[in-house]
Parts: structure tokens; sequence; C-alpha cells
């Protein structure tokens, strides 16, 4: 049995190894994440994407690649300091600033004006630590602890109801995404989206390199709250940033925001990606909490595309049990939704073939014994706007294009396949189930349901739609 809903796997330290990896990918990885908001080590990231591809070709599968661009955070600087950590003590009163004088270095020189006057404070790591604003001078933060804790090299600092004036990207990001076209990774993900205009940031590398590469955009701030609409129709996927969400908005809103999200996500047919703290327990424990048991689920049953996994398998002790539970859930809730299919959306455009083929080949599959859809695709756009629909069987994505391939290792439902380039439908379908006979996904006798475009190799050209029963 697939599971519908796919697994993103951070890569740290726990889990940078070929033999870690292969076990990620055996338990149900589908996506591997590169956080680059950490040290960028050229080197060192091409030999973690050769090893992700490497492992993955022996697995005889598709492995995504997304590589998540750090955008203006600012962070802890301990860098020239000496020290990992710095301990905090309830009470006590710090300063913060960019210098590397200040009690707490940070990265980055913000002018912290705008907070003046105001009962302002400052969180770090996700509202781990708390401070309390007692003075600004000459952009140098005075602060009161709220309680004990450690403040860790580069974690991130929030100062909620502050819209920071910081460019979309830094020098740092820049360096990261001519990486991530070198390596030619399968999906951006863009931190700190405002607007939906923050997307050009990344798009005018493209163009001297010919390449395209799709872009999913981090939900973390109010001012992408604000801009939802346009940041969805803009981006090629969205992802639901819960640490910083829920620092810089009241907590309370947060799984109000997160259905809002999802939902209008579904209604544009974009991917969606839920994260942080799904299985947090598990970075130190080998089994999660009972309430983070029931977050997953509830991350299925709302039909997100993927599940985030960050520090649970970047620097948890127990990386390849978090994914496989993470996989155990998933696949016993989709069992128990699999007659139920929520996604009730209407074609909106009568001229788009494929919302049409979608929905015709959902219907089909629910009214008739259809054991699983195939879609041949050059784009893997048809195979994304078929998993809008949510359909109850698996969905195979036959691509001639490695690269397609890996890309739809996210989206829901889709199982990906390499194939060659066809001359004929004939010889397309024939081998369509030649290859699905192979890998022993189907049985002589079963029957699916294929759409493809004809003449063949052309992008968006999906026209036609056929039912077929594997005979021999």
């Amino acid at each position: 049995m697939f599971k519908k809903t796919k697994i993103v796997a951070t890569i740290g330290p726990s889990s940078n190894h070929p033999h870690i990896i292969s076990k990620l990918i055996q338990k149900g990885m589908n996506v591997a994440r590169l956080n680059m908001a950490h040290q960028i080590d050229e080197s060192e990231i091409s030999s973690l994407v050769n090893s992700i591809r490497e492992e993955a070709k022996k697995h005889n599968t598709h492995v995504g690649i997304l590589m998540d661009i750090a955008g203006p955070k600012v962070r802890v600087d301990l860098s020239n300091i000496g020290n990992e950590n710095i301990e905090i003590i309830k009470g006590h009163v710090y300063t913060l600033g960019y210098s590397k004088m200040n009690d707490i270095p940070i990265n980055m020189n913000v002018d912290f004006k705008d907070l003046r006057g105001r009962n302002a404070s400052v969180l770090i790591d996700d509202g781990s630590i708390t401070f309390k604003v007692l003075s600004i001078k000459n952009n140098i933060l005075k602060l009161k602890a709220s309680e004990d804790g450690n403040v860790i090299n580069n974690k991130g600092v929030n100062f909620p109801g502050l819209e920071l004036e910081i460019p979309s990207i830094t020098p740092k990001d820049k360096e990261a995404i001519n990486l991530g076209i070198k390596l030619n990774i399968d999906w951006f993900a863009l931190s700190f989206v405002r607007s939906a205009e923050d997307m050009n940031s990344i798009l005018k590398f493209y163009d001297k390199e010919n390449k395209y590469i799709p872009i999913v955009a981090k939900i973390e701030k109010p001012e992408a709250i604000d801009n939802l609409d346009s940041i969805i129709e803009q981006f090629n996927g969205v992802l639901i940033a819960r640490g910083d969400l829920g620092v810089e908005m009241s907590l309370e809103k947060l799984p109000i925001l997160q259905k809002k999200i999802i939902a209008k996500c579904k209604s544009q047919k974009k991917p969606v990606i839920l994260a942080t703290q799904l299985l947090e327990s598990m970075i130190s424990n080998s089994s999660p909490t009972r309430a983070e048991v029931n977050d997953v689920a509830n991350a299925v049953y709302e039909e997100v595309d993927a599940v985030m996994l960050s520090g649970e398998t970047a620097i948890g002790d127990y990386p390849v049990e978090t994914v496989e539970i993470m996989s155990k859930i998933i696949k016993n809730v989709e069992t128990e939704v699999s007659k139920i299919s929520s996604n009730k959306m209407k074609i909106v455009n009568d001229n788009d073939n494929r919302a049409a083929i979608g929905e015709a080949v959902k219907t089909i599959s629910s009214h008739l014994k259809i054991d699983s859809i195939v879609v041949m695709t050059e784009s893997g756009s048809t195979a994304q706007v078929v998993s809008h629909y949510r359909p109850q069987v698996t969905i195979f994505s036959l691509s001639p294009k490695e690269y397609i391939c890996n890309r739809m290792s996210l989206i829901w439902g889709v199982v990906p396949i390499k194939t060659k380039d066809y001359l004929s439908t004939d010889d397309m379908i024939l081998d369509a189930e030649k290859l699905l006979l192979e890998k022993k996904f189907m049985k002589v006798g079963e029957t699916f349901v294929l759409t493809a475009g004809v003449p063949v190799g052309i992008s968006g050209s999906t026209n036609m739609l056929k039912i077929q029963k594997i005979v021999k």
C-alpha cells in the first residue's frame, strides 16, 4: 500500500550519511529537505545531494530534494564569541544587537526604532525564551529575561508586531540559490515571504541558466496572511511554518490559520506542506506524544500534500524511527478515510482540459471498479491536477523526464515512474502496462484509467481518457 500523504524529512547531522538516508527512504521519506539557514559548504551540499540521488536509485524510487532558502531571518550569531550557547537566567538583564560586544549578538543590523513606546517583547527559538524590552539605544535592545533557558547559536529571533525593513533575500541566500540551480534540486522553499512579488527575487536567477525550479512560499509572517491569495496564486506551492507563524501572531489563531491556508491552497490546486513540531518530542524520545499523533492524523484528514520533519530527523536521536512512526500514522488514517473524499471542488474554467479530465478521472475511479490511475505526463501538471481531486486509488505518474519524477514525489497520492519517450499512443499504453506489472504495482486482471495527451510528447496537451484492463 502506498501512502498518499508525503513525508518531507530534513537532513542534518543525525541523518547526513548514506546508510541513514537509505533507511529514511525505506521507511517512507519522499522528499529530503536541505536547510540552508546554516553554514553553506558547496562541497558538503553537493555530496549530500549526490548521496540522496544515489540511495534513491538503489531503492528504485524517486526522492525529491527541497532546498529551504533561509531568507531575511534575524538569528542569534555566536560565531565570533567562542561560545555555542548562552545561559539565560530569569530576571537578569541582557543586551541584544548586531555588535559582538552584546550579550546576545545577532546576524544583521536591525532598526529597532519602531519598537519605541510599545510594550515590546523579543522571542528566541520559536518562543522558547521570552524577553521584555526595557530600553532601546543606538539600535541595541536592553532585555529582561522572562524565564531560564539557553540561547543557542543560529536560533531565530522574533519581534512580534514589528515589520522589519529588510530585503527578501540576503547575500547568503543568493549563494544558496545559485548552488541549488547548479545541483538541479527539485524545489526551492523561500522563507519569510511577505508578498507575491517576493517570488521575483528567485526568478531573476533563472534567466541566465534557462532553467525553472518550482518555488514554495513559506507562510510565517503576518504580512503573508494579509496577501495570502496572491501569494498562493503566484507561487508553485505553500509551506505552513507554524513555528514563526505562531510566534508572530496570536498562538490561539494558529489552528484557524492552518485550516484557512490549506483550504485556499486546495481551491487553487497548489500543493501544501505542514511543518513544525509534528513529532517534536522524538528529538530525544523513541516514541511521540499522543497529542503529536493526533496532530499528524489531523493533517492527513485535512488532506495536506505533505508533512515535514525538522529537528526530528536533522538533529534528533531517532531520525529513522521518527519517519517510520509518521508513515505508520499516515497509512492507518488513510486506510480509515479511503472511502471518503472531502474535496468537492468544481471546475472553475470549463476551457481547462486538465481540470476537466482530472474531475472526470476522479468520478470514474469512484463509480467504477478502478484499481489505479495512470497519468502520462511531460511536465507533471496533469498529475498534480488529478491529485487535487483526491481520488481514492493510487496515481501513477509516468514521465520520461527524471526531474519531473523527482518533483512529483511531493504531490499527494502520486507515485512517479520514469519511462522512455513514446512515438505513439499504443506504444505508450503497452509500456505503461509492462512497467506496472514489472514493478508489481498492478496485476493481470486489474483495471486502470489512463489519461494522456495526443499527439504524445507535447507538454500541456492532455486530451485523452481511456479505461484499460491488464489482460497479460
